[in-house]
Order: C-alpha cells, then sequence, then structure tokens
C-alpha cells in the first residue's frame, strides 16, 4: 500500500530535524484511489463539534436528518465560542471505535485500520520516526466542509501517549485559499510553517506541539477528505 518508488530517508532525516514533515506521493495510486472514493461515495459520516464546550459526535443517523438551517445553527455556536476557547467542527468517522462494534463490515476503512495496525507499517512507523516504542495507530476519517475548522491545540491526552500525529490527505486539487490548511504556531501564536492537504500526501508530526486546521472557506468546491490520528507508545 506504500509506495514503493520512494525514498524515504531525506524524509526521514527531515523529520528528526524539524520534529514534522510533508511526503508526497505517500500510498500506491490505486490504494489512495480506492480511499478517496469511499471517502467521497460510502463513509456514514457523523458530525464531531464542541459547540456546547464538551467535546461530542452526532451520529449519523442522526446528522443525516439534520437541516441546513441546524447545521448552520450548530457552526454558529462553535464560532462563538471559539472566540474564547478550543472548538472544532468536522465530520468523522471514528475508524476504531466503529471496527470494535462491528459496524459498516463491508467498508474499506476496516482493511485500512488493520494496516495500520500491521507489523509492515508499524515497522516502517518506527524506522521514519526513530522510536522503536511505537505499538500502534488510532485512526479516524475525516470529511471538511465549507465552514468547518480546528482550532489550536497540541494533541495531549492524559490517557494515551501519543508519539507523533498523523494525516493522509485524500483530496484532488486543493487550493490553500479554501483554508483547511494545517498550521503550526509558536509560543507567540505566529505561524512558522503550513501544509497544504495535497493530494496522497502524509503529513506527520511529533507530540506535542501547538497547530491548527485553518476554517475551510465557503468558496471550496471540494471537501477535505483525510485519514488521520495518532502513532501511540504504550502506556
Amino acid at each position: 500500500m506504500i509506495n514503493n518508488d520512494l525514498d524515504f530517508e531525506g524524509y526521514r532525516i527531515d523529520l528528526a530535524k524539524q520534529t514534522r514533515v510533508q511526503i508526497p506521493d505517500f500510498l500506491q495510486l490505486p490504494a489512495a484511489e480506492r480511499l478517496r472514493s469511499c471517502l467521497q461515495n460510502e463513509v456514514p459520516w457523523s458530525l464531531a463539534e464542541r459547540s456546547d464546550g464538551t467535546p461530542k459526535t452526532i451520529a449519523a443517523d442522526e446528522y443525516a436528518v439534520l437541516d441546513s438551517q441546524a447545521r448552520a445553527a450548530i457552526l454558529q455556536k462553535a464560532y462563538e465560542r471559539a472566540k474564547t476557547e478550543f472548538q472544532f467542527c468536522y465530520e468523522s468517522y471514528m475508524m476504531v471505535k466503529a471496527a470494535k462494534e462491528g459496524r459498516d463490515p463491508g467498508l474499506i476503512l476496516h482493511a485500512i485500520l488493520k494496516f495500520l495496525n500491521s507489523e509492515e507499517f508499524i515497522g516502517f512507523a518506527r524506522w521514519l520516526a526513530n522510536d522503536q516504542r511505537i505499538s500502534h495507530a488510532s485512526a479516524q476519517a475525516t470529511r471538511y466542509r465549507p465552514g468547518h475548522f480546528l482550532t489550536r491545540h497540541q494533541d495531549k491526552e492524559k490517557n494515551e501517549d501519543r508519539a507523533y500525529a498523523y494525516v493522509i490527505n485524500l483530496t484532488k486539487n486543493w487550493q490553500a485559499d479554501w483554508g483547511g490548511l494545517l498550521q503550526f504556531e509558536n509560543d507567540q501564536g505566529d505561524v512558522t510553517q503550513t501544509f497544504v492537504p495535497h493530494w496522497n500526501s502524509l503529513s506527520l508530526f511529533k507530540v506535542p506541539q501547538s497547530h491548527t486546521v485553518s476554517l475551510v472557506a465557503p468558496y471550496a468546491t471540494e471537501d477535505r477528505l483525510a485519514i488521520t490520528g495518532w502513532l501511540l507508545r504504550p502506556i
């Protein structure tokens, strides 16, 4: 599934020096195309949001029947709270939870989760990150549509030892002025580096470090599709 034509050594060096890297053409093209099709056409999306001040997920069946006015109201509440506190609003499919619950058995995302936790991928991740303690990976599919966003945070979690965060980007022809940018910030709040979610790229960065996913513009003509998660160490 990983593109065998890539020479990863330079990216490994860059990751060690800069704590983050973006690798183009990461997956073999047929795998990337199949995943893109799945995210576009097959995933029963839920809504991950925090408009009431605590994280929650609106289940796929409930979310599917919300009209545009109800969806806009959730966004407006999230925007208001984002003025003073951490906020997010985007569509999600929690792959680990779905697998444990036996949901959607025909969905190819279950095979992807197994691959991300296979000896092949975990061995590659340990080598790339130079971290032999990496033992497994979490994963969720995400879809950011116009108005969706994720404000500044560091990915720290008391119940998990997150070594690195990853994003496999699966939207073609994304334009930077559409937003949806993975932006890294220093302690002064300055943006120090930006990763555009280029088609079939892997963004990988060490945890913790401050970052955001910028607001997707109302004029974006594509959805920002990705599989994202963390490379984890045992607690």
